[in-house]
Order: C-alpha cells, then structure tokens, then sequence
C-alpha cells in the first residue's frame, strides 16, 4: 500500500474512532427507551436540522448526484435535485413544528405510535401496520449503506468487499447501539459538516485542474443537449435525447418521500423547542441547496477532467465515483493533501453511516415499542427494555450484513424502491393527520395499505407497459394513498369528540412546547 493511501486509511479510521467515542460518550445519558428512540426532545435547532440532512442524504448526495450530471448532462440532475429541495422545504414548514406538537400531545415517541394515538387505535392495528412497513423497508435499506461502505473501501484499498462491509456494519451497530438517538442525531451532525468540505473542496481543486471554469463550460456547452434542462445527453451515441414533462413530474416526485421518511419525522418529533424549527428549517434549506446544486456541478466538472486527461472516462455506473477519482488525484499532491483527500473520502463514507444509524434506531425502534411493548403487550422490567432495545439494533444489523452480502446487489435501486414505499406508505397519512381532521382511522390504514402495496403494483406490474407508465411509481402510489385515505374517511363514520378536540387543540398551538 502506497504513502498516499495509508494517510488516507490512517484519516477514516480516526474519523471512525471519532464516531465510537461519541457513542460510548452518550452512551450515560440514555436512561430510558425515550431517550434512546428519541434523545428525550433536547435537540437543539442545529443538530435537528442538520442531523436530518445528513440522515436523508446519504451517499446519495455524493455519489449518486455527481454521477448523474457527469453521464448524461444538467436536466435529469437539475429536476431531481429541485424535486428533493423544494420536498425538504416543504416538510420542514408544513410538517415538522405541527408533528412535534401534536407528538407531545398525544404522548408518541415512534412515527408509528403517532399513528396509533392521533387516531385512538385501541387495538393498535395502526401501529402495527406501520412497523411493518418500517422493517420491511428500512432492513433492506439499512444493507445498501452497509453495502456502499464495503464497496467504497473494496474500491479505494482493494480490501476484501465482504470484510470491508462487515467492519462498516459493526462500527455503525457499536456507536448506535451505546449511543442511541442522541449519539446518531450528534455523529449526523458531524457527517454533515465532513459532507460539506468534501464537496467544496473537490469543486474547487477540480475547476482548477479542468482549466478553469470557463473551461468547463465550454466543453459542457460542445456537448449536444448536455446543458438543457428539456434534453439530456446520450453518452453513447453523443446525441440530445428528449426530456419530457412527464419525466420531469417523475423525477421531481422524489420530493414527495421527504412526508412519509420515519428517521427525517423523528427529528422533528426530538427537537428541544417547537420555536426553534424556523431557524432549522432555514439552515436545512440553505444546506440542501447550496450542497446539491455544488454535487451537480462537480458531475459537469469531472467530465471536463476526463476530456482533458486527468481522469479517466467513465462509464455507466462508475460515474457514480467520480467524486472519488477526484479526490484521489488531490490525494497524490503531498501528504497534507493525502490528509485532506482521507477527510473527503471519509465525507463519503459519512453520508451512508449518517442515513443507516437512522434507519437502525427506526428499525429497531418499531420492533421493540411498536410490536413487542405496544402489541403483544410484552412488560419489561428494570433496565431490560434498554436491553432489548439494544439487541434489536444488533439483530437488524446481522440482517442488514446478510442482505448486503451480494457485492454486485445495485445500492440506488434499493434506495429508490424503500423511499417510494415510505413516501407512499406515510406521507398521505402524515399530511391529512395534520391538516384534515376529518381524517379517520378507516381511512388512515386504507392509506396506509393502498400506497405500500401500489409502489410494489406499480414498479413490478404496471410500469413494465412502458412510455407513460414508466414513471417513478412513489408518484401514482402517492395520489392513490391519499384518495382512498380521503375517500374512505368520507365514507365512514366520522372521528370521535375526543379526537377532534386533540386537533383543534394542535391547530390552536396549545399543546406544549417543551
């Protein structure tokens, strides 16, 4: 192993290092399952907001974002983009300060215990139905970030992927596990700020080894339909090819996912202070911007490198590393720069831990309050609910290593297909629970059924008839959950007094704020 890559191994393993003391630091202050799921509410308006990008941008926001602007131009990447900033602005002002009270009022700490409670569901089957959905999508969710590690170190060092991938797994498990909520929300955080150097620093170095940024632009502009945002360009033909309205709509859906994502919901639900969710939602926003329109840019930055020699040209799937490829050009400069390319790549490797910590504690979280406290009715006494709350974070690991084991399993189709389910699944039902108190249980798990089963009717069914069929299916399972939610609430009794007034209550602002 080279000079440059152990100063880069020596930068990831101290930030990993960094990552388990923070767990074992917080590991004193979770007395009870509340602060555990949920940091018992304390916190600030800083890590709320930036501990919630960090957990819903993941690798996403690195890899997957550059890779397709370098491929196939500005538009696919510009709309998604546009999609998933004007979604996060959205949840944050029309969901975050609501949930967090009407969660106080009605005493929830899981997203599916809000379920239960908003709609007094004595028999839970509310709750039940949403855990379900929880772990059928976060378990395979939770593998693609142990997966994305593996492969980022299998690529960097040539490590064995199935070493590397379990050695990922197990630091994520060891700092969730002592940590809880607090440690992940705290670590998230930090991931968000080493996210943030990465992609500056890689744009900057980048522009200047293309030439200039006028010399990217001009090759960015030679290239047919690169820079339109009606038209996208075809790598393999070096043509424009069409990019229609109704892809446009598709594409942008991807917004809609941010209403129904449990791990983004939780950090609404633990903020210290309601008030404080203004200034979050300003710094999220700001953030979500400024970093995808920056991921964007370094795509069209990095082609302008391969055209110029100083990377090599890639192909399908591996533009996805380009970022990567940048950051190891720098690495080579000096020692210091080694040190700085180890930061960048450990900025990589913080966007997947910073989402599957999240997806843990929600995981396991819905197994051990929703399903074995909520449901069976299991009691626990003394510490053992800290226990089990524990093992279950450590259970959904082992299946989440198993599950990753395939190292040629694709990352961004898992992602794409678990965030359809949970946007379609509860993103209705957050919405109308908010906002229509007309909204009934009947209709709350009509929703809830419909748009779950929808994502998988039309991925695997209907989307396979091609041309207006072949859109994102989080799009028509969206709509589909919220008429029958609407539809089946009409048709059936209307809520209870009790049930009206908690939301007239919440509509009011009275519930507490702290």
């Amino acid at each position: 192993m080279s000079t440059t890559n152990i100063l880069i191994l020596l930068t990831i393993v101290a930030y990993l290092a960094m990552v388990v003391y923070i767990g074992f630091k917080f590991s004193k202050q979770n007395k009870d399952t509340d602060d555990f799921f949920l940091g018992g509410r304390k916190l600030g308006p800083f890590v709320t907001a930036m501990s919630a990008e960090a957990s819903d941008m993941s690798s996403w926001l690195l890899l997957g974002l550059p890779g397709v602007a370098y491929l196939t131009g500005t538009a696919d990447a510009f709309w998604t983009a546009l999609g998933l900033a004007v979604g996060t602005y959205l949840n944050w002002f029309m969901v975050s300060k609501k949930l967090r009270r009407y969660s106080m009022r009605v005493n929830a700490i899981t997203v599916p215990e809000y379920f239960t409670n908003r709609y007094h569901d004595n028999r839970k089957v509310l709750q039940t139905l949403a855990a379900v959905v929880i772990v059928i999508f976060f378990i395979p969710y939770t593998g693609s970030g142990f997966s994305a590690c593996g492969k980022l170190f299998n690529s960097l060092f040539g490590v064995d992927y199935h070493t590397a991938m379990i050695i990922s797994a197990v630091v994520i498990a060891v700092y969730t596990t002592l940590g809880g909520f607090l440690a992940a929300s705290t670590t998230d955080f930090i991931q968000s700020i080493v996210m943030t150097i990465a992609i500056i620093v890689v744009f900057v170095f980048g522009v200047g080894v293309a030439g200039g940024w006028g010399v990217v632009m001009e090759n960015a502009s030679a290239l047919p339909g690169y820079l339109n945002l009606t038209a996208t360009y075809d790598v393999t033909t070096g043509a424009a090819s069409p990019y229609s309205l109704l892809t446009i709509c598709s594409v942008m859906a991807w917004g809609l996912g941010y209403f129904g994502m449990p791990h983004i919901l939780l950090r609404f639900m633990a903020a210290r202070d309601q008030d404080e969710l203004t200034l979050s939602r300003r710094i999220a926003t700001v953030w979500v911007f400024i970093s995808m329109s920056i991921a964007v840019l370094i795509g069209v930055v990095g082609l302008a490198m391969s055209n110029s020699g100083a990377i090599p040209t890639l192909e399908g799937s591996a533009s996805e590393t380009v970022l990567v490829k940048i950051a190891g050009l720098l690495a080579e400069n000096n020692w210091f720069c080694a040190i700085i390319g180890g930061v960048i790549l450990a900025g990589v490797l913080a966007a997947t831990m910073s989402t599957a910590d999240s997806q843990l504690l929600a995981a396991a979280s819905s197994i051990t309050e929703d399903i074995l406290t909520s449901k069976v009715g299991v009691k626990f006494k003394g510490n053992m609910q800290m226990i089990v709350a524990r093992m279950a974070v450590l259970i959904i690991s082992v299946c989440g290593i198993i599950i990753a084991w395939d190292p040629d399993s694709s990352v961004f189709k898992i992602v794409s297909f678990a965030w359809a389910g949970f946007g379609a699944a509860f993103g209705p039902i957050v919405l109308l629970s908010l906002y229509w108190k007309r909204s009934n249980l009947y209709g709350a798990v009509a929703g809830m059924v419909s748009g779950g089963a929808m994502v998988f009717i039309w991925k695997f069914g209907i989307a396979n008839l091609g041309g207006a069929f072949a859109i994102y299916e989080l799009l028509p399972a969206f709509v589909f959950a919220i008429v029958v939610n609407v539809v089946v609430s009409l048709v059936t009794a209307p809520p209870d007094d009790s049930i009206l007034a908690e939301f007239e209550e919440v509509k009011a602002g009275k519930s507490p704020k702290k």
